[in-house]
């Protein structure tokens, strides 16, 4: 049996993933809330094992490791640094500054396809926008959950989360609205043509 592969992704109306330093949004471009929380904590909470690219890992590390101001700050990011992780690098090196991670070297591909094959649990990988949009093209996704905020960062955007992706038809699965005023759409991709 083949492990389900989720991509986790928070995004502005406009398809942003994060802003500039002059973007004076803070955190969830300041529109988190309970049923946020309490939603990512529900999703967070469940057995998995993250996979992460060594740009989202070095910036979680800086964001979210030991040290870091507010490091833990939200229950949902607490259940996640508990969770096993495989980073895919071929720059970073065992050990690494993270709970229960390992490093796996290679091609993603091979490694992601390797990992659905081997894990006796669901995959997830929150962020790592070009790992993520490499194994879309190869097929290895099988769900994208996309958290969309209500904001638009014409001006502050940096990321675009899917720029330079392959083309998708997308199945919608799931959706659902938290606080009043945040999406979560959830679907299935499938190459186009």
């Amino acid at each position: 049996m083949t492990a389900t592969y989720t991509f986790d992704i928070f995004s502005s109306l406009d398809g942003f993933g994060s802003y500039n330093e002059h973007g004076d949004w803070g955190g969830y471009w300041g529109k988190q809330g309970p049923e946020l929380e309490a939603h990512r904590c529900a999703v967070y909470g469940a057995r998995q094992r993250m996979v992460f690219g060594a740009n989202t890992y070095r910036e979680f590390i800086e964001m979210l490791g030991p040290g870091a101001p507010d490091a833990g700050s939200d229950d949902w990011i607490a259940r996640m640094k508990r969770l096993p992780t495989t980073v895919v690098s071929s720059t970073l090196t065992a050990p690494l500054d993270w709970p229960d991670a390992d490093v796996a070297s290679g091609d993603a591909v091979d490694v992601v396809a390797r990992l659905k094959e081997e894990s006796p649990v669901p995959l997830r990988s929150h962020g790592s926008l070009s790992l993520n949009r490499a194994l879309m093209a190869a097929g290895l996704v099988d769900r994208v959950a996309l958290t969309i905020f209500p904001v638009i960062t014409g001006q502050t955007g940096t990321e675009p989360i899917l720029a330079g992706a392959a083309d998708f038809d997308l199945e919608l699965l799931e959706s659902r609205t938290l606080d009043g005023r945040t999406m979560e759409l959830v679907y299935r991709p499938t190459l186009h043509g």
